[in-house]
């Protein structure tokens, strides 16, 4: 029988916002069913009066879930934890300690590190130093059937942990962050390897724990920083996922390396901050290599050998897509194409309204040649793809609206990229995402979250049915069809009370209207939308 897995919750710094994190907490778990535990990295206690944490101390408030957290990040927090190796702090609310190894009762094993980076001796109780890792490393990495840890804990980013990886936003990783819990990373092998402290969130793009070729396969590892609870921009801190303790998974399974996987950050680099010297920064080699190109210019598209086509004497022809079997509603130059839902029509794609839409705004992109799904899409229909996406965005952003993205590649035979708008009086986006976490789950079907800037393509092949949906901030959510789907299902998510709340609406046949109607509403998006529309510059 297959382990089932844990569900676990990471955190950002608190900063003393207990209520807010556990209000939060409670929330998810209302929506979601409950966790399992709450991982807090960076600062838990922050500069405000102890009033609120009095309450939590003395038992009057209690938090919801069996929460572990991390130690001291500077002096003024030190009086907070009392004992070096970890103690209760109050009723579900558990230090971990400076530095050491917490094993489950499932057998999941998180290593912790607490305090930040300090080259000299002796630290304060604040700090960690070259000692404490290498402490750590020894304890871990000198049996020789140690194949890495679960999950690691630490409050400072790695430095250059944005090596290969996509873009980690304002904060330069080849300055900021430490060159020590570099090293522990790279020793210790992570699958998931949380911090926070830099306010922001980043989610890096898996990467490698073995050199292709040289070196058997391993596992993928998983950064991701979280902002701190609370902040006035809403970047995420707090992060959800599901795991099966490393030694209880299948080797196979284990090993399987993820689509978008890059190369290791640290490669080159992990022995000389072992011995407590500031690590060099690795040479960092094109992208490309390692999972797709990030660095190709606007415009400029890569052929199959990898070189760029306007550099070719041979530049290769654009591949005509295939021809519909039959009558298609959707090919444009098809009879059956309902033209007055036209709104806009680019070179390979064009926009059109929803026929019996959840709003009168709600869209359609669609090729004008005959593609069944984003995953069959040739590099120039992707590229006016994401350009419509882009400029949807900004409309609907105009007009106090956030864009909820989808498509269902299951009894279709034209891709439809569904483009339904969202007001943002109504619902934040992680309400938006929840929903569609808590209906997939209540009907049994798995929705996984994938890396931001991952390319569908990558996870699903050609003839892969599948259901996708991009939130406003990037993150996606896709699940493999193998038997049976819900062919409403994107619609009820939206339609439901939750978001929408127009439950009568999820199906599109129940919202049809006259072809007057639909003429009048056609107009007044072209018009509407006229000045976004980058099919009409000159």
């Amino acid at each position: 029988m297959a382990q089932k897995p844990l569900r676990l919750l990471a955190c950002g710094d608190v900063e003393g916002k207990f209520d807010i994190l556990f209000n939060r907490v409670r929330a998810i778990q209302k929506k979601s069913g409950n966790f399992d535990l709450l991982l807090c990295v960076g600062n838990f206690f922050g500069s405000t009066p102890d009033a609120e944490w009095e309450e939590y101390k003395t038992g009057i408030k209690k938090a919801p879930i069996q929460t572990y957290v991390l130690g001291a990040n500077n002096q003024e927090t030190v009086k907070y934890f009392q004992d070096a190796d970890g103690c209760e702090l109050a009723e579900n609310i558990t230090y971990l300690g400076r530095k050491g190894i917490f094993t489950g009762s499932s057998g999941l094993q998180i290593v912790y590190l607490s305090g930040t980076e300090s080259l000299n001796e002796p630290v304060p109780g604040y700090n960690f130093s070259p000692k404490d890792v290498s402490s750590l490393r020894t304890m871990l990495c000198t049996t020789s059937q140690f194949k890495g840890v679960d999950i690691l804990l630490t409050s400072p980013w790695p430095k250059y942990v944005g090596n290969f990886g996509n873009s980690s936003g304002e904060v330069d990783t080849k300055k900021c962050g430490s060159a020590l819990v570099s090293s522990l990373a790279m020793g210790l092998k992570p699958r998931y390897h949380f911090a926070a402290l830099e306010k922001t969130y980043y989610e890096r793009l898996p990467y490698r724990n073995h050199i292709v070729l040289q070196e058997n396969a391993q596992h993928a590892t998983r950064f991701i920083a979280l902002a701190n609870v609370g902040n006035p921009e809403k970047k995420k801190y707090l992060y959800a996922f599901s795991i099966v303790p490393m030694k209880l998974m299948d080797a196979a399974e284990l090993v399987k390396q993820p689509p978008d996987v890059t190369e290791n950050p640290y490669r080159k680099s992990g022995q000389e901050a072992s011995i407590g010297k500031q690590i060099p920064a690795p040479v960092e080699e094109s992208a490309c290599q390692f999972f797709f190109d990030l660095n190709e210019k606007q415009g400029r598209k890569r052929s199959s050998t990898g070189r760029d086509s306007k550099s070719s004497p041979h530049p290769k022809q654009p591949r005509k897509p295939p021809q519909p079997p039959g009558p298609c509603w959707f090919c444009l130059a098809s009879p059956e194409v309902e033209k007055h839902l036209v709104v806009s029509i680019g070179t390979h794609c064009y926009l059109a309204l929803a026929k019996g839409g959840l709003s009168d705004d709600h869209v359609l992109i669609l090729p004008i040649g005959h593609y069944q799904s984003v995953v069959e899409l040739s590099a120039e229909v992707v590229e006016e793809v994401e350009k419509y996406k882009a400029t949807l965005r900004r409309f609907f952003k105009s007009r106090g609206k956030r864009c909820v993205v989808f498509e269902r590649n299951y009894k279709s035979h034209h891709l439809q990229l569904q483009v339904i708008p969202v007001p943002v009086s109504c619902c934040a986006t992680d309400d938006i995402k929840d929903a569609f976490i808590t209906q997939a789950q209540e009907q049994q079907i798995e929705l996984l979250e994938i890396p931001e800037h991952s390319d569908i393509k990558q996870i699903a092949q050609p003839g892969t049915a599948y259901f996708y949906v991009e939130l406003d901030t990037g993150e996606k959510l896709f699940h493999r069809i193998k038997k049976n789907f819900p062919l409403q299902f994107g619609r009820e998510v939206l339609a439901s009370e939750a978001i929408l709340n127009i439950p009568g609406k999820s199906d599109w046949r129940q919202c049809q209207i006259s072809k007057e109607d639909e003429e009048t509403l056609a107009r007044r998006f072209r018009k509407d939308f006229e000045p976004y529309d980058f099919t009409l510059d000159d």
